[in-house]
């Protein structure tokens, strides 16, 4: 029974793309259960074509390349969705690589709680950082669940998932378009969810790594995704017109700023190496109340092609 897709995006990442999808032919358990892995290349010059071309004979399922030229994270997902029918989506990023089991646990964990969405655990790897800031951002781009698995309250993001189309995924574009170029389209998906009574999974060995490059690895790069995961929660009740749970967002965003302000300026004085995490939390806060249009940080779509764009050009 052919089931289950996979669906890499990628953007001009040809090595990192290489090793995810490596390590997707190297699954087990599921021979008889992936109907294709479907490649998104949102690269307007299509860059990714080749090395699917190179690695499709060493595929043991179809390998399927899709180029959508638009850059954006949601039209990359909704592109990948349109090129394949499997009532089952497994969604793994271009700078993750699965465990050999990853797959199979998805599956399996999906099969036992009956969620709509599943998600797994990350271990982060950020190679090019600073030796200070190197065990904090390890835990910044990994993900940490329960030790079981089992039902959980609240989703995590798209890499590393599996999801039920038809209840998880309705429609032909179901990730907004509006969130190419900052993100969060997981957010206002998952909230869609939960507000139809959808429920959400953990399979605990369902290990993928992440692997951050050098652009990434840094305090800035890093605290500006915080502060924009700090704006989801007041960007979606605002989204619900749920004004009372942007108020209380908001407060609690408040209080966050000041303790975790606070927090930060000792540690910075000290030169600790915890200070780190501090300036983490401290974002998160802030963005719970700078929350509004023309405060979101921009991290893909055309963005990162112009930072691709210029990276090219000085070498």
């Amino acid at each position: 029974m052919t089931d289950v897709a996979v669906i890499v995006p990628t953007l001009r990442r040809p090595e990192s793309l290489e090793r995810a999808l490596r390590s997707l032919f190297a699954q087990t358990g599921v021979a008889e259960r992936v109907s294709a892995i479907v490649v998104v290349d949102n690269d307007p010059t299509g860059s990714a074509a080749a090395t699917v071309g190179t690695l499709r004979l060493q595929s043991p399922w179809p390998l399927t390349y899709v180029h959508a030229p638009r850059p954006g994270v949601a039209t990359a997902r909704n592109a990948g969705l349109a090129a394949t029918g499997a009532p089952l989506i497994a969604f793994l990023d271009d700078d993750e690589a699965a465990s050999p089991g990853w797959l199979a646990a998805l599956l399996k964990a999906q099969a036992q709680t009956g969620a709509d969405a599943v998600f797994g655990p990350i271990t982060g790897r950020a190679p090019d950082a600073a030796p200070w800031l190197k065990p904090w951002l390890e835990r910044f781009f990994g993900r940490a669940g329960p030790a079981q698995t089992g039902l959980i309250a609240h989703p995590y993001g798209c890499g590393n998932s599996l999801m039920v189309r038809a209840t998880a995924l309705p429609g032909s574009a179901p990730f907004d378009a509006g969130t190419d170029q900052a993100g969060g389209e997981d957010d206002a998906l998952f909230a869609a969810l939960a507000s139809r009574g959808g429920r959400f999974g953990w399979a605990a060995d369902a290990w993928v790594e992440e692997f951050a490059p050098a652009h990434r690895a840094t305090l800035d790069y890093a605290l500006a995704r915080a502060f924009a995961y700090g704006q989801g929660p007041s960007q979606t009740a605002a989204a619900a017109k749920d004004w009372p749970a942007v108020a209380r967002w908001m407060v609690i965003g408040a209080g966050q700023t000041a303790v975790w302000g606070m927090a930060s300026a000792a540690l910075t004085v000290i030169a600790s190496p915890k200070r780190a995490e501090m300036y983490d939390r401290t974002a998160r806060g802030v963005g719970k109340l700078f929350w509004m249009k023309g405060f979101e940080p921009r991290f893909y779509g055309a963005r990162e092609v112009a930072r691709l764009d210029r990276a090219a050009t000085a070498s």
